[in-house]
């Protein structure tokens, strides 16, 4: 099996995904993985959207599995087989921010204990790193935002690589609104 990441939005597909992908004979992915690599998918190729994640460690051995983001920051890279590296949320919300990837510190919320998350968040922006957080539609920004020093920058990155990307900065003491569903947030000295 082969995980390929297909990047966080549309034109980030690496020349590597594109000729695994054209190559393909069976791909599997969400339907937005799928929308975002299917320039490179061939016709006559099968495409099946992911409805059990369990079940995906019993594909066979040459499926393709479209990830999106990057495979490796918390995308489908557990899986058995070679990862396709993809361009992840990490990069593009750090690169529109001008930060440095080597001062990140990554943290998930996404489908997982959000006080945990923020607690964690904390931690590392005492430490001096600036937090990349994966976070869900229920993440409470607010919550965040009170657990840090007022001054600490606070970044929504929605979007990413979107037509109607959005990054809106501001401090613990006035965070960003957060408008949509996809979206990351980065907090602490930037």
């Amino acid at each position: 099996m082969k995980v390929v990441g297909v990047g966080c939005g549309p034109g980030m597909l690496t020349a590597e995904a594109a000729a695994v992908i054209a190559g393909a004979a069976f791909i599997y992915g969400s339907p937005r993985a799928i929308a975002l690599a299917r320039s490179a998918i061939r016709p006559g190729c099968e495409v099946h959207e992911i409805e059990d994640y369990r079940a995906l460690r019993s594909l066979p051995e040459h499926a393709v599995v479209l990830s999106t983001g990057d495979p490796m920051l918390a995308g489908l890279g557990y899986l058995p087989g070679e990862v396709v590296p993809g361009v992840s949320s990490l990069q593009v919300a750090f690169a529109r921010l001008k930060i440095p990837l080597v001062r990140s510190a990554i943290i998930s919320a996404h489908g997982k204990d959000h006080a945990r998350a923020i607690t964690d968040a904390r931690e590392e922006v005492l430490r001096g790193r600036v937090v990349f957080l994966i976070a869900d539609p229920t993440f409470d920004l607010g919550a965040l935002a009170a657990a840090l020093p007022p001054e600490t920058g606070i970044a929504v990155c929605e979007d990413l690589g979107y037509p109607d990307e959005r990054v809106a900065v501001g401090t613990a003491a006035g965070p960003p609104v957060v408008r949509g569903d996809l979206f990351v947030v980065v907090a602490g000295r930037f």
